[in-house]
């Protein structure tokens, strides 16, 4: 009997991305051969929508910002571009797209100007259906088996995984936080558990300009789930050291 196996990719914040990391998980596609492809969201920066930058100055007007949101689209695509060529590749053919808060920036964006929205909504300025993806919007989880997936902005916390667990209380894998965590707690219908699995951006100073410095607990990467017919399912959680993984015993070096 063929089990049913998932790819589940975190931020990638196109263009921010770490190119080695994005890479590796690229091989392992190739390697892996999925059946199911799950994108966490934030899978691109979209710093030209973001309500941040207007914090301490004035919003120019929309003349003035539709160029940049335009080549955001542009380099978010070319990033999706590069994974959708692997996926491709593996013929995979069940791909997910979850919305993250940062794609909701964008869609926050077209809400203000409404008469934007046959192009600019995320689905498609980022020409979904085209791709093959179906669309999840921001704070939906979407369950497979006895997983459950979504972005992860809901709870934080140090302990973030045991939050979501206890208020949630049932099996959840997200990014967003870009740390890689896993807790397990007890429930009367027996244990569940939640898995953080980190980020695939980079995580330079010089591209987080926003932390001023300020150190993180951020790591590299990326998950493989097996489904089984009843529901269980069994997750293999892949750090990125330096562009570098293994999967299924083959050292992935995405830096080559």
């Amino acid at each position: 009997m063929k089990l049913k196996t998932a790819i589940v990719t975190p931020d990638k914040h196109f263009p921010l991305h770490d190119a080695p990391a994005v890479k590796a998980v690229c091989k392992a596609i190739e390697l892996v051969k999925p059946d199911i492809y799950i994108d966490l969201g934030d899978t691109g920066e979209w710093e030209s929508a973001s309500h941040w930058q207007w914090k301490k100055k004035k919003r120019p007007p929309l003349e003035y910002q539709i160029p940049f949101v335009d080549e955001d689209i542009r380099l978010v695509n070319k990033g999706m571009d590069i994974i959708d060529k692997s996926l491709d590749k593996a013929n995979v053919k069940d791909r997910h797209f979850i919305c993250g808060n940062h794609e909701e920036w964008l869609n926050n964006f077209v809400e203000e100007n409404p008469y934007l929205a046959d192009r600019y909504l995320v689905p498609k300025a980022l020409r979904l259906k085209e791709r093959g993806y179906k669309y999840h919007a921001l704070g939906k989880y979407l369950k497979i088996g006895k997983l459950n997936f979504y972005h992860g902005h809901h709870f934080a916390g140090i302990s973030h995984t045991r939050n979501h667990l206890l208020r949630l209380g049932g099996n959840v894998m997200y990014g967003h936080h870009h740390d890689i965590q896993q807790s397990s707690v007890t429930h009367i219908d027996g244990v569940k558990s939640a898995w953080s699995i980190g980020c695939l951006k980079d995580m330079s100073d010089d591209a987080n300009g926003w932390l001023g410095n300020r150190k993180h607990n951020w790591q590299h990467g990326f998950a493989v789930v097996t489904f089984h017919k009843d529901g269980n399912f069994n997750v293999t959680l892949h750090q990125i050291v330096d562009g570098v993984t293994v999967v299924q015993g083959k050292v992935i070096n995405g830096n080559i």
